[in-house]
């Protein structure tokens, strides 16, 4: 029986067995026994009647308080991002010291906590993404007091996958399934070891990289042939309301004022201004890098931009080429057969990884770690990476006579610059690791025992070489 049938239930025998205490002691008596038990009769209907009032009125309250509980809520998110924003860093960074290589019991307990906060961190982004929208089509609205009028210039990636997330729902809702799925796979994983060992394990590898995949190529379709960007939709730094660090009243007296203003110190005995000595002679004492206070009025006047910043704000409001081309073009469409393989490759290259490792654990029985130290996978996968990289190169070549640099716009130089560093964790996977990088981690964690706070970076270290070697997510970039 539901807990909540369980508590209805009762709540009503208690209000029952309250309402009878009322009633007169009962006679067997022929000439009462009538009238003793229509007054009986009577009232439990009326403790029956007062029992489902007050079931009535509690859950219309509870419907009340859950109704209005996502709003307020949001309301709390929107005008509190900053807080928010420093709540989830502080919780990733917990768990991030918390692998549960010590405690193996524990793992999925801290996965658990960092998979709730990066889920809890998409809606976050979905609340603070509406109140924008809402913000920048109606610049009447009442902003609240702590956000500025004025954002900063947005940058490409934002603005290329702003365009693509109010031009097609499809688009988001996709995008949002990739990142629950780059989100909750490191936890599927190891729920599936646990449950059903090696073989359900990499069944539901292939399953989550099989899922990805074809969110990327719908992407990929949506997009009409473009490169794809990481992450697909917005980060939070750029949309989020900026917070302003102090009040908006420029000429707030008590923010302003100094020292208490002294006349006699400043008009001398007489009641004249005294005119200060001559100083041509002395070094100034005025800073450039503190706020100088005038002597009459007491007022604060703030320091004077330097070179340095004043640079720095012209060329951050400096409009280049990519700035002024529509969001659409900032990605050029990949036309050429060549260029359409190269992404199809390097989408599907997680897919084919994981495969040849499955088949590589089953040839082995799922049994031991000598599968892992096979080099096939490894070689076939990092070969699909690069033959993807260099027909991608090929088809910027052909694109532009002068050559691929000049053909690849700003942002498409910032996304195959991430996609260069991704090789990188080729090292922290499979043969390689298992063969090579594994050795040197140990012998970099031992040599670190013994030693004052070096030993606990050396803990950590050995903490993070148990997911490395056991889980293959734990070191995915897709």
């Amino acid at each position: 029986m539901p807990s909540h049938i369980n508590f209805v239930t009762t709540f009503f025998i208690f209000s029952v067995l309250i309402h009878l205490k009322a009633l007169p002691p009962f006679s067997f008596r022929p000439s009462r026994s009538v009238g003793q038990a229509t007054m009986v009769t009577t009232t439990l209907r009326q403790a029956a009647s007062a029992t489902v009032d007050t079931i009535s009125i509690v859950s219309t309250d509870l419907a009340n308080v859950a109704r209005d509980l996502p709003s307020a809520y949001a309301d709390y998110v929107a005008s509190n991002s900053s807080s928010v924003s420093t709540i989830e860093s502080s919780l990733r960074s917990l768990t991030y010291l918390l692998p549960g290589a010590r405690l193996h019991d524990t793992e999925i307990a801290s996965e658990s906590v960092h998979t709730f906060v990066q889920l809890l961190s998409i809606y976050h982004d979905h609340i603070l993404k509406n109140r924008a929208r809402i913000l920048a089509l109606s610049p009447t609205i009442l902003k609240p007091r702590n956000i500025k009028a004025q954002q900063p210039k947005p940058s490409l990636h934002s603005r290329y996958t702003m365009f693509w997330s109010s031009s097609s729902s499809l688009y988001t809702k996709i995008a949002t399934l990739l990142k629950v799925a780059q989100y909750t796979e490191l936890l599927w994983e190891m729920i599936a070891r646990r449950r059903g060992g090696e073989r359900t394990r990499w069944r539901v590898v292939v399953l989550l990289e099989s899922l990805k995949a074809i969110c990327r190529l719908l992407l990929l379709k949506i997009t009409r042939s473009r490169p794809l960007v990481n992450p697909p939709l917005p980060l939070r730094e750029d949309f989020a309301p900026v917070e302003a660090e102090g009040s908006e009243e420029e000429f707030n007296q008590e923010h302003l004022r100094g020292d208490e203003f002294d006349v006699r110190t400043a008009l001398g005995d007489v009641g004249v201004p005294t005119p200060p000595l001559s100083d041509s002679g002395k070094p100034s004492s005025l800073s450039t890098t503190e706020p100088y206070c005038m002597p009459r009025t007491g007022y604060t006047l703030p320091t004077l931009p330097t070179t340095d910043s004043v640079s720095a704000y012209l060329f951050n409001h400096v409009l280049t080429a990519d700035d002024v081309k529509p969001a659409k073009q900032l990605l050029h469409r990949l036309s050429t057969l060549r260029g359409q393989a190269a992404e199809t490759m390097y989408i599907l290259r997680p897919v084919i990884y994981a495969l040849l490792m499955q088949r590589m654990a089953r040839t082995y029985g799922y049994e031991g770690n000598k599968w892992k130290r096979h080099w096939t996978p490894w070689l076939i996968g990092l070969s699909i990476e690069y033959f993807a990289r260099q027909l991608a190169k090929q088809d910027l070549s052909s694109r532009s006579p002068v050559g691929s640099r000049n053909a690849l716009s700003a942002l498409e130089r910032d996304e195959f610059k991430k996609r260069h560093w991704s090789l990188a964790w080729w090292g922290m996977r499979g043969a390689f690791y298992e063969n090579i990088t594994k050795k040197w981690i140990h012998g970099a964690a031992s040599s670190l025992k013994g030693k004052p706070l070096l030993d606990l970076v050396g803990t950590v270290v050995e903490d993070y070489e148990y997911l490395w070697s056991s889980y293959y997510f734990s070191t995915s970039t897709m």
